[in-house]
């Protein structure tokens, strides 16, 4: 018989039940929801500097003009601040957290649907440990990344930028010399980012292998006995690699931050006792550099995952594609055989 046009449009293939690229897959699950979290996310960063400057104002009116009732009214509006950001923060987070879940959710589904409708299937998938790794482990660390995507680096990237703004503003020699000392941080940790990344990369690889080595190895005496092996000892090699590196870049950051407010103390109480700037500009100046450090921080760890999570959004990917082909090729059989 001739087959129809919906065998023949099975038999010619069809577009990729997931693409390959992770973030192609944030934009496709859920575009409109990520614009919603990008616009409480330029909120959020843009209220990081006003407590900055209501502490400079406070500290200021203590020392110089003593009007404690002005005093009294910034402290409520630094509490009304707080209150309006921390709120916001929260919706943030929990939106946040819905988009991963809702994206974990979906992938689960995709890949539970296909091991039930492809014949034979779900037998080959759990004795080879794949089926059981994606539902179980592998969709949590994609879904939790997805929920943070582009919310993430623009968050902690406007935190950033604001805070060095704001740092400018208020003394612009004394803000260059702190910076100083964060330029070695922009050159230093990407370096060993990249190392980090290609680690956690091939650790993603070993532990698919692992898992299918041990679901798959003989049931056999001598497989029994067998406790030695290579990817084992080669997982070890790879996750004390990623300690050294990790916590090598810890103590950089964490140093840099220290010769900042070093340089801030030694340059800022130089301009007070010159008169060339208030006490509070200091105080204002020391707070910023202490809320660098935790979106550098957090940037260089979005970085981090980045590299891991497509590793294993592309395992997973691949796998659901495979077998959408395969069931597919099945339904395509199956018209073909009717007809």
């Amino acid at each position: 018989m001739e087959p129809t046009n919906q065998s023949k449009a099975l038999a010619a293939g069809k577009q990729p039940v997931l693409p390959s690229n992770i973030f192609r897959y944030v934009v496709a699950s859920g575009g409109f929801h990520q614009l919603f979290l990008v616009a409480l996310t330029v909120v959020v960063f843009l209220i990081e500097i006003v407590p900055l400057e209501l502490q400079r104002r406070v500290v200021n009116d203590l020392v110089k003009h003593r009007a404690y009732q002005t005093v009294i009214v910034l402290c409520l509006a630094y509490a009304g601040v707080v209150l309006f950001h921390g709120s916001t923060k929260l919706a943030l987070n929990v939106y946040r957290g819905w988009i991963g879940e809702r994206a974990g959710r979906d992938l689960r589904q995709r890949v539970s649907g296909l091991l039930n409708s492809v014949e034979g299937s779900p037998h080959v998938m759990e004795t080879s440990g794949i089926g059981v790794s994606m539902v179980v482990s592998e969709v949590e660390p994609i879904g939790g990344f997805i929920g943070e995507s582009l919310s993430e680096p623009l968050l902690q990237g406007g935190i950033l930028l604001s805070v060095i703004a704001y740092m400018i503003h208020l003394e612009t020699w004394m803000a260059a010399a702190a910076l100083a000392f964060f330029l070695p941080q922009l050159v230093l940790v990407p370096l060993l980012q990249g190392s980090i990344n290609r680690r956690n990369a091939s650790r993603v690889w070993i532990l698919r292998k692992l898992s299918v080595n041990l679901v798959t190895q003989d049931d056999t005496p001598e497989g029994a006995g067998s406790s030695s092996d290579p990817g084992i000892e080669r997982l070890f090699e790879v996750d004390m690699g990623i300690f050294k590196l990790k916590f090598t870049m810890n103590f950089l950051m964490n140093l840099c931050n220290h010769l900042q407010v070093i340089t801030a103390l030694l340059v800022g109480g130089w301009y007070v006792l010159t008169d060339q700037l208030e006490i509070g500009g200091v105080v204002a100046f020391i707070s910023a550099i202490g809320r660098l450090n935790d979106p550098w921080g957090d940037l260089v760890n979005y970085f981090r995952d980045v590299s891991g999570t497509q590793v294993r959004y592309r395992l997973l990917a691949g796998a659901v594609n495979r077998l959408a082909e395969h069931r597919e090729l099945g339904i395509g059989e199956a018209l073909v055989a009717s007809d």
